[in-house]
């Protein structure tokens, strides 16, 4: 069995679309990026990747790349799966955190969960989403950011 970690943070700005866990919130801000700035997606595929010694997600989709401009951080999730399906990994499960002051992730999480369980594949038990203001301290708790991290536990494909 194998741990990663994965974390990310995007700027909140305007005439942006709000995408957390592949799922559109309503909402005056969104996030800002080279991609759709999904946070929690981009968190998950780190995670996925360190867990599998696969790099990071900078390493496949750079922001510096034109072709991966306004990409759907769903489908770049997709392709890391795949990733490491192929290395001879599974998913066992996944722990996520949003941190966000702007509006509250309560009312969305079982969107997001079914979102990211259709995803990757995996069984929705197999992943827990929380959520956490920061108080209305830092960037966050001003509304000029959001942020996620999230655990995944992985391990090898047995025959």
């Amino acid at each position: 069995m194998r741990i990663g970690y994965g974390y990310d943070i995007h700027q909140l700005a305007e005439n942006r679309k709000l995408i957390l866990g592949g799922v559109e919130i309503p909402c005056v801000l969104g996030l800002l990026g080279h991609s759709d700035a999904d946070v929690l997606l981009h968190a998950i595929s780190d995670g996925l990747l360190g867990a599998a010694g696969l790099g990071d997600i900078g390493e496949y989709f750079p922001d510096t790349d034109p072709q991966y401009k306004n990409s759907d951080s769903a489908e770049l999730l997709r392709i890391v799966n795949q990733k490491i399906q192929a290395a001879g990994y599974v998913i066992i499960n996944l722990d996520c955190t949003i941190f966000c002051q702007i509006i509250k992730i309560n009312p969305v999480k079982a969107d997001i969960k079914k979102s990211i369980s259709c995803i990757l594949g995996i069984d929705i038990s197999d992943l827990n989403i929380k959520a956490k203001t920061m108080e209305k301290l830092d960037a966050i708790g001003q509304n000029k950011a959001i942020a996620a991290a999230c655990v995944v536990l992985i391990k090898k494909k047995t025959i």
